[in-house]
């Protein structure tokens, strides 16, 4: 039975973090403005507004990212039964991979590649996992 608490876990966080990178993304264009005349709803329109785009543009998504893995990863390690870090970790593991397909799909600057896929997966995981676990 732990094993299955420890997958429903996971896919538990896994909603959760994507549920929170969704919102945060939604919120960027609301809370910092997209270029004039930007269409930022498809990749052909992002990648015609990336030479406007200025790094406050790139702020939103690093943080959607970021946030949204450090929720679900959170979540993961508060409810698995066991093995809390590889719960985290898998959660991490599974956004990372996201991260990795949209960069290939959605235009972007290569210092936001690299920052995003350095930054915002893996520890972010770690930190959700050393915020949930159970203190001494």
């Amino acid at each position: 039975m732990p094993v299955v608490k420890l997958v429903l876990a996971v896919l538990l966080g896994l909603v959760v973090g994507s549920v929170v990178n969704v919102a945060l993304v939604m919120a960027g264009g609301h809370v910092i403005a997209p270029p004039p005349g930007a269409d930022m709803t498809t990749a052909e329109g992002l990648r015609a507004a990336l030479p406007q785009m200025q790094p406050r543009h790139f702020l939103f998504p690093f943080l959607a990212h970021a946030l949204g893995t450090l929720a679900g990863a959170y979540l993961a390690t508060k409810l698995a039964p066991v093995r809390k870090l590889l719960a985290a970790m898998v959660v991490g593991g599974c956004f990372f991979i996201g991260g990795v397909l949209a960069a290939r799909m959605i235009p972007a600057p290569a210092w936001f590649i690299a920052v995003d896929l350095v930054l915002a997966y893996w520890p972010f995981a770690g930190l959700g996992w050393l915020l949930a676990r159970p203190r001494r």
